[in-house]
């Protein structure tokens, strides 16, 4: 259903709204930042999920063809606030209790990024009937569900780390399968699923607090525990 802007704004009457796909993407992603952390025992994050109004002009000639629609993402949610990382020289530096610390937030990082396109690509499967399985998704195909700059961030990430190219490519396989499982688990499946339904009836809200996204997928959680 097509949402209406305010009374009072006479410069567009209707918004485009934001497509399942992407809703799931995205619940994908906040969903694995709060339940894979938590499960993984590593510490809070803050995040949340905003929508954002922006125009979709159809011809740059045509400008009075534009369209707004509604665009979604999710904000914060890294342990690793920042790029570039630790070369991984430095980490040779720090003793091994700050190592392990530090390697399992990056890879905690990339798992909850790779949620993100599994979790559409979960639903495009279930939606068409089709397998969903690592062989059929597996990496190169995630650009097709969105995960073309999240993959681009991911080797940003490997590489602080890692110098090797042959340890960077088996992490990286690692991790794919750790967010695959995620995904494909039926509980995080169906708190993905009901964040996915909270984002889409979002009409006129420009941000789903982290509060409110960590209560509707405990909720979830415990309705099928």
């Amino acid at each position: 259903m097509k949402a209406r802007y305010p009374a009072g704004n006479t410069q567009q009457k209707w918004l485009m709204p934001i497509d399942k796909r992407s809703a799931y993407h995205h619940a994908g992603q906040a969903a694995a930042i709060y339940l894979s952390n938590k499960q993984k025992q590593l510490p809070a994050v803050h995040f949340q999920i905003v929508i954002e109004h922006k125009d979709s002009v159809s011809s740059a000639c045509h400008a009075r063809d534009a369209k707004p629609q509604r665009v979604v993402s999710v904000e914060g949610g890294r342990l690793i606030q920042s790029l570039p990382l630790l070369k991984a020289e430095a980490l040779d530096g720090l003793s091994n209790s700050a190592q392990k610390e530090y390697r399992l937030a990056f890879e905690a990082d990339i798992v909850n990024i790779l949620a993100g396109p599994l979790a559409e690509a979960k639903y495009c499967a279930l939606r068409e009937n089709q397998v969903f399985n690592p062989n059929l998704v597996y990496l190169g195909a995630l650009k097709f569900y969105g995960g073309r700059a999240g993959l681009s961030v991911i080797n940003e990430y490997l590489e602080g780390v890692y110098s090797q190219r042959e340890v960077r490519d088996h992490k990286l396989v690692e991790l794919f399968l750790a967010a695959y499982s995620f995904v494909n688990n039926q509980l995080n499946l169906q708190a993905i699923t009901a964040l996915a339904v909270h984002i889409l009836d979002q009409h006129h809200k420009h941000v789903i607090d982290c509060n409110d996204v960590i209560a509707l997928l405990e909720a979830s959680h415990l309705a099928l525990a």
